[in-house]
């Protein structure tokens, strides 16, 4: 899937002039968390957040740097500081160093954006101007809506291959983990270094089209025991 196949759109814009207080309420009023700022032409200059907004004089939640923190600080951060808890304006709080994507960007690079930046939303933009918007609510919808119906492996022999392929992509070591299918139904035995590896290995079985039911039958090895590989 793509941008556009799961992107808010219409999406909710200001201006560089619209007041921080008119900003706050539209927030408020549609339940969003942040609205992208653009200028006369339609173009992305910004993003204003609800983080953007946390430290205000208004509410008395304004950084107030101590007398020897000031000495050592950078006048500019300072001044940084200052602007986004008194300035008037959406230009004065907004984040202006704005990550974006095109409609065709698929969802995992998009999940990948959202992690790395640790931003909750990104703008999709086309021919400069914001189109939609991404946000982590639309990629749940997105993982809701998708289909689990994948063609069935054949028989338990298939089955079984298939299911210790799935195991090998995991990164878990498999060496003392063994697979045997019976009717559909997916038997994990062995032993397992940690318990993460143990729940990918069970994901992993469970996630192969065919595999019935998952019934797992791998213990711990105890702590120390064994080496890594």
């Amino acid at each position: 899937m793509l941008a556009k196949d799961v992107m808010t759109s219409p999406v909710l814009t200001v201006s560089p002039d619209t007041s921080v207080m008119e900003v706050a309420k539209l927030l408020l009023e549609r339940h969003i968390s942040a609205a992208p700022v653009v200028d006369e032409a339609g173009h992305l200059v910004g993003v204003v957040s609800e983080g953007d907004l946390m430290r205000r004089q208004e509410s008395g939640t304004e950084r107030h740097h101590s007398w020897w923190l000031t000495l050592i600080s950078d006048p500019q951060d300072e001044a940084r500081d200052y602007l986004k808890s008194h300035g008037l304006h959406a230009r004065d709080v907004m984040s202006k160093h704005v990550v974006s994507v095109d409609e065709d960007t698929p969802l995992d690079e998009i999940a990948d954006i959202l992690e790395r930046h640790r931003i909750k939303r990104v703008p999709v933009v086309a021919g400069g101007k914001v189109v939609g918007i991404v946000s982590r609510a639309n990629l749940l919808q997105a993982f809701v809506a998708q289909s689990r119906t994948a063609k069935p492996i054949g028989d338990d022999r298939q089955l079984r291959e298939a299911v210790l392929e799935a195991l090998r992509g995991t990164g878990a070591r498999t060496l003392y983990v063994n697979v045997v299918v019976n009717d559909g139904v997916v038997h994990l035995w062995g032993v397992a270094y940690t318990e993460d590896e143990k729940g990918a290995m069970c994901a992993a079985a469970e996630n192969v089209p065919g595999a019935r039911e998952v019934r797992e039958r791998i213990s711990l090895l105890p702590r120390g025991a064994g080496r890594s590989g």
